[in-house]
């Protein structure tokens, strides 16, 4: 059993359990050149990471004037929906799923990305089955997604534990701060592959108790052993 006081652990998906940001930004790109907007990949990756897709429109029309076109919406579902089908999982993410389930901890996936989407995105990294049917996105809580803590706290409660007894991972500002609002101990995750736009520096700021930077790190934090 785990040595710390959880009672349970959420995840954040994108960067943390799965790598899939270079995919979806990359989709971001060519559609929105396709449509007259060119962006450089650090500068939309540092918008979009860890947030909802509104609040990436809200900044593309508040910094560039762009609003999406007529047929936009559906093209971009229908383009991520492909990208996501090769999305690989992170580098020891599934040994840490197994861990929890040997020590009895439960776990949920907690998300500003659309269920279906997480849903397709853990299949194709082989860990839908590991994570099991505690998957929510910003539709469970009436669309308040991070950094408004209702996600996590849904989240916990759906595990039946408050979430001050819940451990968050979190490799973004955005929900490092929905994770600390809810009541939750936070730590920061950077293990995915692309360039993180918040650094293990930002991360602590947010209130991170800790910085890990790859998932057996995180094991042994909690320490953890792979079952055999």
């Amino acid at each position: 059993m785990s040595k710390l006081p959880f009672a349970a652990v959420l995840f954040d998906l994108d960067g943390v359990l799965v790598d899939s940001e270079l995919l979806g930004n990359a989709v971001w790109l060519d559609l929105l050149a396709e449509h007259g907007l060119t962006l450089d990949r650090d500068t939309l990756m540092r918008r979009a990471v860890g947030g909802t897709h509104q609040a990436l429109f809200d900044w593309l029309h508040a910094e560039h004037r762009w609003v999406p076109p007529e047929g936009f919406l559906p093209e971009l579902d229908a383009r991520l929906a492909r990208a996501f089908t090769a999305t690989p999982a992170i580098e020891g993410a599934a040994d840490t799923l197994r861990a929890l389930r040997a020590a009895g901890l439960p776990v949920a996936v907690a998300s500003n990305s659309l269920r279906a989407r997480l849903r397709l995105k853990m299949a194709a990294a082989g860990l839908a089955d590991l994570v099991g049917e505690h998957v929510y996105d910003p539709a469970h809580v009436g669309g308040r997604g991070k950094p408004a803590p209702d996600l996590y706290a849904f989240a916990a409660a759906q595990l039946g534990v408050s979430p001050t007894r819940a451990l968050v991972v979190e490799d973004s500002v955005t929900g490092l701060t929905a994770g600390v609002a809810a009541g939750a101990t936070v730590w920061g995750l950077l293990a995915g592959g692309h360039i993180h736009p918040d650094s293990a520096q930002a991360l602590r700021q947010a209130g991170a108790e800790h910085v890990l930077f790859s998932h057996a790190e995180l094991r042994a934090a909690l320490g953890l052993s792979v079952p055999v």
